[in-house]
C-alpha cells in the first residue's frame, strides 16, 4: 500500500497538528485494546469508537488492522529509541551495548505480553500492501542497534551483515517466546550470543565515540 496522506511516508508532508492528535488517539486506543486482549481484541470499529473518530476516517489513516498494529509497533520502537537517547546503554563493548538494549526492550515486552503478541502477529501476517510500514519498523530497529553500538565511524559491510543476523535472531526469539517454545532465559542467551558477532576480531572497528568508555 502506498502511504496515505494521514499516515505519511518519508516522502510526504508532515501531518497537521489536528491530524497528528487524531493519529495519536488511534494508536493509544489500539495499544490499550491490545494490552487487554491481544490481537483479536483490536477491532477497527472498537478502535474508532474508543479514539472518537469515524470508522471511515480510521480506514483512511489505516486501511486494515494489520496496518494499524504495524503502526503501533513503529510507535513502540520510536518510544524505545527516545528512551535510549535519554538513558543510553553503558556496557563496555558494542556487542554488549546492543545486547543491553535489546534485553531492555524484551523486558518491556514481557510486561505487556498481549501487546507484544499482537504486534508480532501483525508483522507475520503483513503482506505486500504493508511492506512500506514493515520496512519502516525494520529501519528503525537497525537504527536502534547502530545507535547502541555507538561507533566512531560508519559500520562496515560486515558489521551491517552482523546487525541483520542480530535482527533476525531477535525476531525469531520473540516469536518462539510468544508461542511458548522458548523460555525467558533461552531468549536472553540467544540474544547475547547473536550480539557477540559484533566482537569477532574481523568485525572490529575503531573505538566507540569519545565518552563511551
Amino acid at each position: 500500500m502506498a502511504p496515505t496522506t494521514a499516515d505519511p511516508g518519508p516522502s510526504q508532508l508532515p501531518l497537521t497538528e489536528r491530524q497528528e492528535a487524531r493519529r495519536r488517539r488511534i494508536l493509544a486506543a489500539s495499544t490499550a485494546l491490545a494490552c487487554r486482549g491481544g490481537f483479536d481484541a483490536v477491532q477497527m470499529r472498537e478502535v474508532a469508537e474508543t479514539s472518537q473518530v469515524a470508522l471511515g476516517t480510521l480506514y483512511r489513516y489505516f486501511p486494515s488492522k494489520i496496518h494499524l498494529l504495524v503502526a503501533v509497533m513503529r510507535d513502540q520502537l520510536g518510544q524505545l529509541h527516545e528512551a535510549l537517547r535519554t538513558r543510553p546503554p553503558t556496557a563496555e563493548d558494542p556487542g554488549e551495548r546492543v545486547a543491553e538494549t535489546l534485553l531492555r526492550a524484551f523486558r518491556a515486552l514481557r510486561r505487556e505480553p498481549r501487546l507484544a503478541d499482537a504486534m508480532v502477529r501483525a508483522l507475520i501476517f503483513a503482506d505486500r500492501s504493508v511492506s512500506a510500514e514493515v520496512d519502516t519498523c525494520s529501519r528503525l530497529t537497525t537504527t536502534i542497534i547502530l545507535d547502541a553500538m555507538a561507533l566512531a565511524d560508519p559500520p562496515t559491510g560486515e558489521r551491517l551483515s552482523a546487525v541483520r543476523v542480530i535482527e533476525h535472531t531477535w525476531h525469531a526469539a520473540l516469536v518462539s517466546w510468544l508461542a511458548g517454545r522458548s523460555s525467558v532465559d533461552r531468549v536472553t542467551a540467544d540474544i547475547r550470543m547473536a550480539c557477540r558477532l559484533l566482537e569477532l576480531p574481523e568485525l572490529r572497528q575503531k573505538a566507540e565515540r569519545p565518552g563511551m568508555r
